[in-house]
């Protein structure tokens, strides 16, 4: 019989099919195998609990989900029958999050056995599953039905051969490491990440404050809001077209860079339909809505001057009722003149309408220059809230503002000094680092290029486009490589910074900043000192030889 954990469980109301697979399992498996049941781990905010997880030397160790009653597989959805009703249930989802779960909690403690042979099972106790049943997120050896209990450990014998992930032993030791992890007391995670748990609640707290400052804007019309990067504009801008729909107008929330497109549409998409603006996405795409062609992409003419101004032709072959009460722009700098005559173009009231732009003047990344039509003196923005102090000053020298740092003090910024061609190798190691060796977890993580683009980056996009892309990016569950002229608006708790040259020496200290400004706990940045200080001057010069790793 194998070493139960705990030796005699309590299964919930009965727990008729935790019970059937947990006895098939200690009836089945060796002796030197280990079977757990209703193990909980929490990661961050969220709190995941494993049904069954078997460990078995020399094979490796699986996740177990078990679902029971009347289960079924319909168009793509997992349903389960739940008093008489059918209920939509995410059985493989659930697995493979507690398997992504329990792989990172074992590298958090230095255990070996993270990187051992792993799967994991769905278990249907109460349900016949056909042999020839298959679906694209778990094949049959992966499924455990009712006819299976029987052989339920040479099912997931079959599973950890077949489909098991992880190269490394699985022997005795890694068995009694394993199971100190999985039973052992809850232990604080590492110092760096509790840091982070910290400055999120900090960022969280300012940006609620940040907030109010909305108000102030209630009884304008034409605003130009200015502050430097970590000073919350994206989330003011935001909020600003949330209280213009609220209050009933036809809003447009706009920007340039496909990555915050998508960010500001991911999260107006979860307000109340009352409260969303009319359109939310990238200036190109709204002539595009209004029946412009696409055009190519490296067609240059037609993005920055042609389509542009196809918007305002359309604008004004529109019904008025079609258009804009207000449009928010954010990340205005990256307009060109030739945006902003048809962006006005596509209000209802082109001399009153409201116009709202957010920007920063040190982040123009991009060649090309434009100054909104608004005539009152900017409202400006002068506290950092969304980095850690020690990041702040980094890049604080490059702002074209000087602003107060609010956030907490945070970790000392790392700077690994290579030559510019090592920079992307040396950035890379860096990530496995923060990984492997210090627990962060992968979505936690940005690897940044000044330069040309990393080669993941390049075979994501060529491979599946950039909606897939910035799918990545949403999802959090990897580690992201981007390019600064990407990225600006998002952030990642740690990032690490690839000074890898520079494709237009004109921005290069305007991509030097958006870069140093990306990570809100944890900045490491690697490249040739000499080369940064040449673009960002004495004052990052000497903050990172301060920073310099060995120094």
């Amino acid at each position: 019989m194998p070493r139960c954990f705990p030796e005699h469980p309590g299964f919930r109301d009965g727990g008729t099919a935790e019970r059937v697979v947990w006895q098939a399992f200690r009836d089945q498996l060796p002796d030197d195998a280990v079977l757990f049941h209703g193990r909980r781990f929490q990661e961050r905010q969220h709190e995941y609990e494993v049904d069954l997880l078997v460990g078995v030397p020399g094979a490796g160790w699986a996740v177990v989900e078990v679902k029971g009653g009347d289960v079924r597989y319909e168009a793509g959805v997992w349903e389960q029958r739940q008093k008489g009703v059918w209920q939509r249930v995410d059985p493989v989802g659930q697995a493979q999050d507690c398997r992504h779960v329990l792989q990172r909690h074992l590298k958090r403690h230095g255990v070996s056995a993270a990187s051992s042979r792993a799967a994991h099972l769905v278990a249907f106790p109460h349900k016949d599953v056909p042999a020839g049943f298959s679906t694209p997120d778990v094949p049959r050896s992966m499924v455990i039905g009712r006819n299976d209990v029987d052989g339920a450990y040479l099912q997931l014998l079959r599973a950890l051969q077949d489909h098991g992930q992880g190269h490394g032993p699985f022997d005795a030791v890694q068995v009694e490491e394993f199971v100190g992890a999985v039973v052992g007391p809850s232990l604080p995670q590492a110092d760096l990440l509790a840091v982070d748990a910290e400055n999120e609640a900090r960022i969280h707290e300012l940006t609620e404050r940040q907030r109010q400052l909305v108000g102030f804007l209630r009884n304008e019309h034409r605003v130009a809001v200015v502050g430097g990067a970590g000073s919350g504009k994206t989330w003011l801008a935001l909020e600003q077209a949330r209280r213009l729909a609220k209050d009933g107008q036809a809003v447009a929330l706009v920007c340039y860079s496909r990555g915050l497109g998508h960010f500001l549409r991911r999260v107006t998409a979860q307000w109340p339909k009352r409260e969303r603006p009319a359109y939310v996405g990238l200036f190109h795409d709204l002539p595009v809505m209004w029946g412009a062609p696409r055009g190519a992409e490296d067609d240059s003419r037609w993005w920055e001057v042609d389509l542009p101004r196809r918007l305002g032709e359309l604008a004004a072959e529109r019904p008025v009722g079609e258009r804009f009460d207000s449009i928010v722009v954010d990340e205005g700098q990256d307009f060109s003149d030739d945006w902003w005559p048809p962006t006005v173009q596509a209000l209802k009231d082109p001399d009153a309408g409201g116009l709202f732009v957010f920007l920063d003047e040190g982040q123009r990344v991009f060649d090309r220059h434009g100054t909104a039509p608004i005539e009152l003196a900017p409202f400006t923005l002068d506290r950092n809230i969304r980095n850690t102090k020690r990041i702040a000053q980094v890049f604080g020298s490059l702002a074209l503002e000087q602003q107060s740092y609010e956030g907490l003090e945070g970790p000392p910024v790392r700077f690994v000094a290579c030559r510019t061609d090592e920079a992307l190798s040396v950035a890379d190691g860096e990530v496995e680092k923060l990984t492997e060796q210090e627990a962060w977890p992968p979505g936690s993580v940005a690897l940044l290029t000044t330069g040309h683009r990393h080669p993941v980056q390049k075979e994501i996009v060529d491979g599946y486009g950039w909606d897939a892309y910035w799918q990545e990016y949403f999802v959090g569950d990897d580690v992201f490589y981007g390019h600064v002229l990407g990225f600006k608006g998002l952030e990642r708790p740690a990032v690490v910074l690839a000074v890898n040259g520079f494709r237009d020496r004109g921005r290069a200290k305007e991509m030097l900043y958006v870069g140093l400004s990306r990570a809100r706990t944890l900045l490491v940045v690697c490249g040739d000192l000499d080369g940064i200080a040449e673009v960002g001057g004495d004052g990052v010069r000497r903050r990172l030889e301060r920073a310099a790793v060995g120094g």
